[in-house]
């Protein structure tokens, strides 16, 4: 034991001077413990709201408009201490459970950590750098949704850059549920940072949420000079942070030990590489993928299974978006010589990655891919576009949602990828000014389509809808919210129902025109209907969502916000009548 003792000192010792000497520590201890505290300026802290929305991921909103987008965030609060559904608040895409229980949702990745929540963020730059003591978030409607909140070392307004950025996490916890939805101010408790920030990142899961969560402001207060009392602290031995030297490192007889007695003991694997081969891929497929990096430096044996291309199958580099580098790209580049599936969405941004290094890792990686999510990833340019049609001929899904900085031109490669089976251009620049042209051609070469999202395509005519649910009948999910243009006194949406009898999503979300009549040609056709929303209407009376209720028993959601007819008191009613049915009713105060 006394040995054992002698040795843990030792490292400690020798631990303890990469850090400092034990010297330099009691003279920083001194000075914080002597006299000068009482003589240390106040420090004055600063209020400031966001000056400025710098990016995001998805809003409910329109690119053209003000309502329920997140360029509400910016500015002094417009709603608070208000409760309820209001327009000039940020609102994000989705909410619940309902978008995951959909067809078109992506199968979840492998390896996920369960401590990453985070479904959509919001990045905001504020005026002056500060050493935060307080971020408040006001929330105006269904709150609950933030899960974490960073800060980075860069300050967005600077004409020089730093080249290395850094992002921490100030607070960070697992998504609640907000009993009640009125307002409230949020204010997490905060860590210390070593650097003064003005960009901080509010990231949010709204899967237990009852409806969409509404935010309104966001305040960040801090100091301009960094507190005096985090700027002297003594060195930490950490027992998990230890680490051999060179020398012991490089030791060839470092698996043997001499006895008492002069016999060699082994001190070598033992029976864990008797272990069936297939058993021991099955151990270390648990891990995360920082964990199977830190097992590879181990042993020979373990680096052998934390290095098979099998591990490697599907791979989500999203939740390290903050540390994520072409170094990394490289890194896992021999490793992922047979990936299919791979998430990248949120990634590369501010330089983190490049042309070169996103390229070199697709002419590896890419000839086996199916999968690829590029959400939010601003450094997609053309030539990745073109490479990826290049290098990914067996690609099925491609996401590029929220990628708003590719120009139009780059998508003609996407022709290229002829197996695609779901795209998802949300929030791009693609230039679209017939969606009628766009139905027809669907209905004509698409007509196994399963899902398609019109969501805002204001030019999409009646024409063009009776062509798409002629062509496509077999159609499960179709979004037609806030596309104005259509009007239910031209039969259209009673056509749609009687030809699309697999639907079992549907969103008329906005539509005021939607009657009774729709509602009921609903029943009669589409029994497997599970999620619809006709937000706005003002012509749907409780007599027809009583025969839908009734007509389809396996539906989950029915969004009845803003509809005139419907009140408070029917939905009470409807609710005790149908208690597996989550019926939306939002209101403003």
């Amino acid at each position: 034991m006394l040995t054992l003792l002698s040795m843990f000192y030792y490292i400690c010792l020798r631990r303890r001077s990469r850090s400092g000497t034990r010297g330099e520590a009691l003279t920083s201890r001194r000075a914080m413990e002597s006299g000068q505290r009482a003589t240390l300026p106040i420090s004055v802290e600063v209020e400031q709201y966001a000056k400025e929305v710098l990016d995001f991921s998805s809003h409910y909103g329109s690119e053209n408009s003000m309502s329920y987008t997140m360029w509400n965030l910016a500015g002094m609060p417009n709603v608070y201490p208000s409760s309820g559904d209001f327009t000039q608040t940020a609102v994000f895409r989705a909410y619940g459970v309902w978008w995951e229980q959909c067809a078109s949702a992506p199968l979840p990745f492998r390896r996920t950590p369960k401590a990453f929540h985070s479904q959509d963020y919001i990045e905001l730059a504020f005026e002056e750098p500060v050493y935060p003591t307080a971020v408040e978030v006001l929330e105006t409607y269904h709150p609950g949704a933030i899960v974490q909140i960073m800060a980075c070392s860069l300050n967005p307004f600077s004409q020089n850059p730093p080249t290395d950025v850094r992002w921490e996490v100030l607070w960070a916890e697992e998504p609640t549920k907000v009993l009640t939805p009125q307002a409230r101010q949020f204010s997490p408790s905060i860590k210390q940072l070593s650097f003064p920030t003005n960009l901080i990142r509010v990231e949010v899961n709204s899967s237990l949420l009852k409806y969409y969560t509404e935010l309104d402001a966001v305040v960040l207060r801090g100091q301009k000079e960094r507190p005096i009392l985090s700027r002297y602290r003594m060195p930490r031995i950490d027992i998990c942070d230890l680490r051999d030297s060179d020398e012991e490192l490089s030791d060839p007889g470092a698996s043997f030990r001499q006895a008492g007695d002069g016999k060699h003991i082994n001190l070598g694997n033992g029976y864990f590489d008797k272990l069936p081969y297939e058993l021991i891929q099955l151990i270390v497929s648990h891990l995360t993928l920082p964990d199977l990096c830190r097992l590879t430096q181990t042993c020979k044996l373990l680096s052998q299974h934390c290095c098979d291309p099998l591990q490697y199958i599907q791979l989500s580099l999203q939740p390290y978006w903050a540390r994520l580098s072409d170094t990394s790209l490289s890194h896992l580049q021999g490793r992922c010589t047979l990936l299919q599936r791979l998430n990248l969405s949120w990634t590369g941004n501010r330089g983190a990655l490049t042309l070169t290094g996103f390229s070199s890792f697709m002419k590896a990686c890419g000839g086996s891919l199916v999968g690829l999510e590029l959400s939010c990833c601003h450094f997609l340019s053309e030539p990745c576009l073109e490479v990826i049609s290049q290098t990914c001929p067996g690609l099925q899904e491609l996401n590029l949602s929220s990628c708003d900085r590719l120009h139009p031109q780059a998508f003609t490669h996407i022709s290229k990828l002829t197996r695609l089976r779901r795209l998802v251009l949300y929030r791009t620049r693609i230039e679209i000014e017939d969606y009628d042209v766009v139905a027809s051609m669907l209905a004509v070469r698409c007509r196994s389509l399963r899902s398609l999202d019109l969501w805002r395509c204001r030019s999409l005519s009646e024409r063009g809808l009776a062509e798409l649910a002629a062509g496509c009948r077999l159609l499960e999910e179709l979004d037609l919210g806030w596309c104005s243009t259509l009007q239910s006194s031209s039969g259209c949406f009673q056509h749609l129902a009687r030809n699309l009898q697999c639907l079992r999503k549907l969103f008329l979300t906005a539509n005021r025109t939607v009657c009774d009549s729709d509602i009921e040609e609903l029943a009669a056709n589409c029994p497997a209907l599970q999620h619809l929303d006709i937000l706005g209407t003002r012509m749907v009376s409780s007599s027809s969502l009583r025969k839908l209720l009734q007509a389809c028993p396996k539906l989950l959601l029915l969004d009845v916000s803003f509809c005139a007819q419907v009140d408070a008191r029917i939905v009470q009613e409807l609710c005790g009548l149908f208690p597996n049915v989550a019926i939306k009713k939002s209101f403003t105060q």
